[in-house]
Formats: C-alpha cells, sequence, structure tokens
C-alpha cells in the first residue's frame, strides 16, 4: 500500500490556505507537518497555533512529525489543535511506551521515527 503525505513546509507560507486547498483537491492521503523546536533539531518550524489554522483548513489527516525534545508534555496540546496522527522520535522520549500510549489515549494514530543514524533494533521491545 503506498501513501503519500506532502509536507508543508514545502507549501508558500504567505498563501497557505491556497495550497492546503490544492492537497485537499489532490490524490495525497494525509497532509505532513515538520513540527521543529531548534533543540533536537536545528531548524525552527510550526508550533500548535500553526497546526490548529492548517486543520481549519484541510480536509485531510494531519499527520504531525515532532522533532522536539520530550514530545510527551505537548501530546494533548497537538491533538487538541488537529493532529490526527502523531509521530515521536525514539531518540527523544525517556518513555517511549508511555508516550505512544498517551497518543493513542488522546484518540490519534502513533508513530515512531528514528534518525538515520539509529538502528532499527532500537524498536524491538516496542513493536
Amino acid at each position: 500500500m503506498k501513501m503519500v503525505s506532502p509536507s508543508l513546509l514545502s507549501a508558500d507560507f504567505g498563501n497557505l490556505q491556497r495550497d492546503i486547498e490544492m492537497l485537499n483537491a489532490s490524490e495525497c492521503d494525509w497532509l505532513h507537518v515538520d513540527v521543529m523546536d531548534g533543540l533536537f533539531v536545528p531548524n525552527i518550524s510550526f508550533g500548535q497555533p500553526i497546526v490548529k489554522h492548517i486543520k481549519k483548513h484541510a480536509q485531510k489527516p494531519l499527520d504531525v512529525h515532532l522533532m522536539i525534545m520530550d514530545p510527551g508534555r505537548y501530546v494533548q496540546d497537538f491533538r487538541d489543535a488537529g493532529a490526527d496522527i502523531l509521530t515521536v522520535h525514539y531518540e527523544t522520549c525517556t518513555h517511549l511506551d508511555r508516550t505512544l500510549h498517551a497518543i493513542h489515549d488522546a484518540g490519534m494514530k502513533g508513530g515512531v521515527v528514528l534518525n538515520p543514524s539509529s538502528p532499527v533494533a532500537l524498536l524491538e521491545d516496542i513493536v
């Protein structure tokens, strides 16, 4: 099964609503939202207010990828902002199992992301 989830980091921020509407009319499955905090990764991007704005216009599920430190603190905030799917990095979760349970308990689909240098075997206990 192939799925397409275009990243909104590629959108024209001056015309975000227009680009979301274009994606709504497309055959993509989800809208991908990269959230970066400037700590775990060097860049800073969207936060909850922008996710909430995106959700007002999106007709597709929001796939929110948290590239932030201690993402478990923000599970409910991103759910309240409109995330349908929340993915977190193994490298940023002290208790990954608790974070995944919190995501599911909040009614979202959850996923785990690994940095390219992290071995997949790290996920053995989670899988």
